[in-house]
């Protein structure tokens, strides 16, 4: 299990801040895939998945006890 994490806008359209899923051994695109399949429309915010603290590229692999997390894109003034 893998624990997802959901900030900003993209907590409340997916409507939790967390989730547990069972990705184990999945990438990040795999993480991705479900996420859209679960949420319709998330991809539509062009968010950045890292992974412990780290931003992954798509092609790196989810071990269980991993924290991901969806950061949505953030401007500053």
């Amino acid at each position: 299990m893998i624990t997802v994490h959901y900030f900003a806008g993209l907590k409340e359209l997916t409507g939790v801040a967390q989730e547990q899923a069972d990705l184990s051994g999945r990438t990040v695109e795999e993480l991705w895939q479900w996420v859209s399949e679960k949420y319709p429309g998330i991809e539509a915010g062009a968010a950045r998945v890292a992974v412990n603290e780290e931003y992954a590229l798509p092609e790196d692999r989810l071990e269980t006890g991993d924290v991901a997390a969806f950061i949505p894109p953030v401007s500053g003034g």
